[in-house]
């Protein structure tokens, strides 16, 4: 059988797919509304099911690779709610100093996808740490749909200061070599925005369709960023052409790429929504991007 892509859905259903992930759309909600499209064998159960995440088959490196060292660590977090817990990735055999990348999840917390991403990250020759903004209410709990319930009693200030004090500890680990990256998707993405805007020491940002900051903010940026967004993401893309505008206004140096026709979340190769050759140009670019600021 093979694999099901964006086309395979009716866009209505996209759409609301793209509302339930996001909180603003019940489970029973999505159902109700989905229903309307169903065709065939495909109900609204249906959709539901094949959109989420097979994070077992999607994986690309194995958590015990013997090419990696990796480690949980907990760190204090005095502004924000006490304390943090991440997930460190170094290479195995690394020789010398490496950049070092944080690693921001979607607001699912830190699942079984975003751990495979940052092993990919640190094969790349990397110092990767993805912290879990869900921690203080327990970690990750093991569902998607329990995630998102869980992420929406997150106090988004305090957990804005754990990605600050994440990023300032990494910035300083022994075995770095003082310059730090910053990727994020979804959720993720819009926090490597507001990182941006918090930390004149960031030296690359990358954002994965993420919300933009504050227009009045942006003058604050001073790290080279690269932004990918999707094609067919309004809700997030309604927000580039102000915060394009300010970036040009401010001086930041930036890239900017829509990749046409694809989805929110077209980097998640768990889900339907996952484009191939749009995921595997954002990645070059975002690995190149990184190498040719954090490096020398």
């Amino acid at each position: 059988m093979s694999r099901l892509t964006a086309k395979d859905f009716p866009p209505e259903v996209l759409k609301l797919f793209d509302q339930y992930v996001h909180g603003g759309l019940s489970r029973r909600g999505f159902l109700e509304s989905a229903g309307k499209y169903s065709v065939g064998s495909m109900t609204a159960a249906g959709f539901l099911a094949a959109l989420s995440p097979r994070f077992a088959e999607a994986q690309q490196i194995k958590p015990d690779d013997k090419r990696l060292k990796t480690s949980w660590v907990e760190l204090p977090s005095p502004q924000g709610n006490g304390k943090l817990r991440g997930y460190l990735v170094q290479p195995a055999n690394a020789t010398g100093k490496l950049p070092v990348v944080l690693v921001i999840h979607e607001n699912r917390g830190l699942n079984p996808h975003i751990e495979d991403i940052t092993r990919r990250i640190a094969l790349d020759n990397f110092i990767a740490f993805a912290p879990d903004a869900l921690f203080p209410l327990g970690g990750y709990p093991g569902t998607e749909e329990a995630a998102v319930a869980l992420f929406g009693k997150l106090d988004q200030t305090k957990t804005r200061e754990d990605f600050v004090a994440a990023a300032n500890w990494l910035a300083k680990l022994p075995e770095g070599n003082g310059k730090l990256g910053a990727v994020g998707f979804c959720y993720g993405g819009g926090m490597v925005n507001f990182l941006a805007t918090r930390l004149p020491d960031l030296a690359a940002g990358v954002p994965f369709y993420g919300g933009q900051p504050a227009t009045e903010d942006v003058p604050k940026i001073k790290a080279p960023l690269l932004l990918h967004y999707a094609g067919n993401d309004q809700r997030i893309n309604a927000g580039w052409p102000k915060y394009e505008a300010a970036l040009k206004e401010a001086g930041v140096k930036f890239e900017g790429y829509i990749y046409p026709g694809v989805e929110h979340g077209f980097n998640n190769d768990t889900t339907p929504r996952y484009d191939e050759a749009s995921a595997k140009l954002a990645w070059q670019r975002t690995i190149s991007f990184f190498n040719a600021h954090l490096r020398g």
